[in-house]
């Protein structure tokens, strides 16, 4: 199974980039209307987002995804301290996790089985009634 990755330097900009495009086309309704970077970089394959910031901060660039199916994961929840890798994991924005949002979202369209989702939960030993790393 392939994936595309990439890496985002500024939701922020991207985000305005998407909203200068917006306001030009509503402007310019006879000219050929532009293109956010991030609707022309991406495909409409499913998307998954992973930040060390709240979710909200990758969700600001939602609205100009192509994919249909664009799963954030943030850290979300109370301030800790502990080791990067530790607190990607507390806060379920490590690798693991992306791969099982990713499978979970390809599971959602119907392109994989959800098996596969449930054994990818199981060879990362991802306790799925954990608490919420919003709430702990």
């Amino acid at each position: 199974m392939g994936s595309d990755v990439y890496s985002v330097t500024s939701f922020t900009e991207l985000a305005r980039d998407g909203q200068d495009c917006e306001r030009w086309n509503m402007l310019h309704p006879l000219e050929t209307p532009r293109v956010p970077y991030i609707a022309q970089v991406m495909n409409d394959a499913p998307a998954v987002a992973s930040t060390d910031y709240m979710k909200l901060f990758a969700e600001q660039v939602r609205t100009y995804v192509p994919a249909d199916d664009y799963r954030v994961l943030g850290t979300d929840g109370f301030g800790r301290s502990d080791s990067r890798e530790n607190l990607r994991h507390h806060f379920e924005v490590d690798a693991s996790y992306v791969v099982v949002a990713a499978l979970g979202e390809l599971a959602k369209r119907g392109e994989i089985d959800k098996k596969v989702v449930a054994d990818a939960i199981t060879k990362f030993n991802i306790d799925a009634d954990k608490v919420n790393p919003r709430l702990a």
